[in-house]
């Protein structure tokens, strides 16, 4: 399929991705055949592999991790085609098929391929350290040091591969379903709508359009409300199953380990940000004033201060977000520039296209991917600057190669948040009065407390259902309902008002369903990023090497090793406080602007 010139690309609606890069080039059934040499390498690797262990030298476990990248990287070029692919249409009955087959014969690899991470990790310390004191290993050693933290809470191989077995009718095939009933959802405004295109409306600047919208939202996720808590239930138990089985003390306990986080260092992070809550009440208020209403509803939140919606077609925010990169650093201008030119960006909303926004890494031999639902909002121009940061952040550390390219959560916003807030600054700049100024920051204030503090209470509302589904037994709908309540309102106090039919917006939320104890890694990386803003502003152009490298350096080192090379300390008791004060003088911004802007 040849490219096209996306440079002379006008409209959103035309900016599709070329998937076939994944494939060599070639049509659909290059998945099979990924599939199947990744099948007959996978046996070839166990024949020889199984058991050597004990006796190998270092040479020899390189050799195996390098075969054993190989596997990986024909999966998952197989792998990503078919989820990239499914993500726009999920509705597609042919599409979703390839998906599961991908699914199904993967489980099979991964089942075949088992044995090698448990005989590692069964391995005495000694021998493991003698075995990674070997040259040659700096592209496997950080995730073979990783995988011995996971020896507690490993069973034994015919334990691991039952639930391997299993895992694809268990928690991917209910995964599936969800995404597939939310993508389906219909909401009836003036015609049928997705639902990522009714809380797009949510920002319009009429009152009358924001309370219609949401009661229609509210409408359009009841019918399929029992389902979705029905998976959900599912998703709890099969979760707690899990736990309960690999001697995890509590919930989240699995998800800080594979974000190589403390419990400890992850409780520090939702205590701070919890005893800075006031921070989005005291906008919020602020914001009820700038409007006119004695209080805001939960439809007004992220209601716009000017009154003419702003709008930034493709072609707009494309030059902005290149210009932005491009100013930064010519390297990450250079990447930015491949996605549009190359076709790694898919932009328009569509019936059964996944709703949000998000980035792919893929794997290291091909490049990453974008999907955006852009409906030319100033917001949009931001989302597309947040999601090409994870994007050069994956183009840079693919010379990592496959074990190391991607980072832990705690670490994945790093690069997102920075390009979105040197977009922002730029924005901010270029604002010709108060007024201006005033309705830019509000939107930043509100993506920050959107990232930051609802991510928080969101973690608040995932500790609430698994600890009380653990207790009590399954959850109704009710319940669900009276939880997430709970939640928003230990954010919220008495800010804003939540209206009855906000009670059922949790059944849309992905990460609740496909990535449990997710969230609260938003908050992470998004303090961490803007830590990492102030440093660049205290160190000046000499910054840009250094977080050339710790954007290069993926995973290779520890999260706290990672960040030291900028000059940053995760072990700092004060270090979420640096993140959150920064959100508090854009506050003070905020309400100077207003100040101005009304005198």
């Amino acid at each position: 399929m040849l490219r096209s010139d996306m440079s002379t690309v006008v409209s959103h609606e035309e900016v599709h991705w070329n998937l076939a890069d994944l494939l060599d080039g070639q049509g659909e059934e290059r998945v099979g055949t990924l599939l199947d040499e990744a099948l007959e390498r996978s046996e070839a690797f166990a024949e020889r592999y199984r058991g050597a262990l004990q006796t190998i030298d270092g040479a020899g476990l390189g050799e195996a991790m390098e075969e054993l990248g190989a596997i990986n990287d024909l999966v998952g070029r197989a792998g990503s085609y078919a989820g990239l692919r499914f993500s726009t249409d999920t509705a597609d009955p042919q599409r979703g098929a390839l998906l599961q087959s991908v699914q199904e014969r993967g489980t099979k690899l991964e089942t075949l391929l088992l044995f090698f991470e448990l005989e590692w990790t069964a391995l005495d310390d000694a021998r493991a350290e003698e075995l990674l004191s070997a040259d040659g290993l700096d592209f496997c050693r950080h995730h073979l040091r990783n995988l011995r933290r996971y020896r507690p809470h490993l069973l034994s191989e015919p334990e691991e591969l039952i639930l391997a077995e299993k895992a694809i009718t268990a928690h991917a095939a209910w995964t599936r379903l969800f995404d597939e009933q939310t993508s389906a959802i219909e909401v009836q405004l003036e015609q049928p709508a997705t639902l990522d295109i009714a809380l797009s409306r949510l920002h319009s600047p009429s009152r009358e359009i924001r309370r219609t919208t949401a009661e229609a939202i509210t409408q359009a996720l009841e019918p399929g409300l029992r389902t979705r808590a029905s998976i959900f239930n599912a998703l709890l138990v099969d979760k707690a199953t899990d736990d309960r089985l690999r001697s995890f003390p509590n919930w989240l306990a699995a998800r800080n380990l594979s974000n190589e986080a403390s419990d400890e260092s992850v409780a520090a992070l939702v205590a701070a940000v919890r005893a800075r809550n006031e921070l989005p009440r005291r906008w919020y208020r602020l914001k009820a004033r700038l409007l006119g209403l004695d209080r805001l509803a939960d439809y007004d939140r992220i209601a716009p201060l000017e009154s003419d919606e702003l709008t930034v077609p493709w072609a707009e925010a494309r030059a902005l977000v290149q210009d932005v990169y491009g100013g930064f650093s010519s390297t990450l201008g250079g990447i930015v520039e491949r996605f549009f030119d190359e076709q790694w960006i898919d932009a328009p909303p569509s019936p059964g296209k996944r709703g949000g926004a998000f980035a792919s890494g893929t794997v290291p031999s091909v490049h990453p991917y974008v999907m955006l639902n852009y409906t030319s909002r100033r917001r949009d121009a931001l989302t597309l600057a947040h999601e090409l940061g994870h994007g050069v952040h994956f183009a840079l550390a693919a010379s990592q190669g496959i074990f190391h390219q991607d980072t832990p959560l705690t670490l994945a916003e790093t690069a997102s948040v920075f390009g979105e807030t040197l977009t922002f600054e730029r924005l901010l700049d270029a604002s010709p009065t108060p007024a201006a100024r005033l309705a830019l920051l509000a939107e930043n204030i509100e993506d920050a407390i959107a990232t930051v503090f609802r991510q928080i209470a969101m973690n608040g509302f995932e500790d609430l259902v698994h600890n009380e589904r653990r207790d009590s037994g399954e959850l109704s709908v009710a319940r669900l309902g009276e939880l997430w309540t709970q939640s928003q309102e230990q954010l919220l106090g008495d800010s804003v008002e939540l209206t009855d039919g906000y009670r059922c917006w949790w059944s849309y939320v992905p990460h609740f369903i496909g990535s449990p104890g997710y969230v609260y890694a938003y908050a992470y990386g998004q303090l961490l990023a803007l830590s990492l803003y102030e440093r660049y502003l205290e160190t000046g152009p000499a910054f840009e090497e250094r977080y050339l490298e710790l954007l290069a350096s993926g995973s290779s080192r520890s999260p706290e090793e990672l960040v030291a090379i900028v000059g940053l300390d995760l072990g700092d008791p004060g270090f979420w406080d640096r993140g959150l004060d920064l959100l508090e003088r854009r506050l003070e911004d905020a309400e100077a602007a207003a100040e101005a802007a009304a005198s």
